[in-house]
């Protein structure tokens, strides 16, 4: 049952990757067909995890063997597949962050509030943007690289920048700067936050790495605890009687 519940998060977490619309997971996961791949990569383990956790049950509980070898098989496999995937993440982590500097880069350069196309991928930026407080990538001189804004001398800026509380009923698309006629602007000019998403999202995942490790040690202890049960189980199985085995 430990297994199910197990399974039924990592399905539910991979689902919810796919359906969010408003978060960094949501800019990423539409801008990044890895991302995406990774999300069902976490419906098939959460699938398989709860199919082998009544596999498990199954053979504990009418002493199948070859059930319980397969139930150990599948959670080492399960096991070693996210100790690989953690190894990679953290020695690519470098090339994950360039990844993500081009990814919301490109974003920003192309950003247009007129383009329906983009636009849950806009909105899903916009949203960022406004719930932690921050201004592009490394910072707000990001926009300056923007085709509109450049087009209309950076007297306009994102509002969801924004740090002006006559801003804040207005998150999306760009909004006008108070300069002189036939007046240029820089992004210094504009009443945005300083600070850049990526150091808020690198703080984020400071402030919660102690949960998130948690979280995984947790997961792989589970693992660990129902491989020694299954092994222990098997090898007190001493002869296997399948005519316990249920019949449809």
């Amino acid at each position: 049952l430990l297994f199910q519940i197990l399974g039924a998060v990592i399905l539910g977490f991979g689902i919810w990757i796919l359906a969010d619309k408003t978060s960094f997971i949501a800019v990423l996961q539409m801008s990044s067909p890895s991302l995406k791949t990774g999300a069902y990569i976490l419906i098939g383990v959460g699938a398989l995890t709860m199919l082998m956790g009544f596999l498990g049950c199954l053979g504990a509980v009418n002493e199948i063997r070859c059930l319980l070898g397969l139930y150990f098989t599948c959670l080492m496999v399960i096991l070693i597949t996210q100790v690989a995937a953690g190894l990679v993440i953290y020695f690519q982590k470098e090339t994950l962050k360039e990844e993500l500097s081009r990814i919301v880069g490109s974003l920003i350069e192309n950003y247009d509030p007129l383009n329906d196309d983009e636009r849950n991928l806009q909105d899903a930026w916009d949203y960022v943007q406004t719930q932690i407080s921050c201004c592009g990538w490394a910072g707000a001189k990001d926009w300056e690289s923007n085709k509109i804004l450049i087009n209309r001398s950076m007297t306009e800026y994102p509002c969801s920048c924004s740090n002006s509380s006559k801003d804040f009923q207005v998150d999306t698309s760009f909004c006008n700067l108070d300069v002189p006629v036939n007046g240029t602007a820089t992004y210094a000019d504009w009443p945005v936050h300083e600070q850049g998403c990526m150091d808020s999202v690198e703080k984020w995942l400071k402030d919660n790495l102690g949960v998130i490790l948690g979280v995984c040690t947790g997961v792989a202890v589970i693992e660990l605890l129902g491989m020694i049960l299954s092994i222990s189980l098997c090898k007190n199985i001493h002869s296997e009687d399948y005519t316990k085995v249920p019949k449809s």
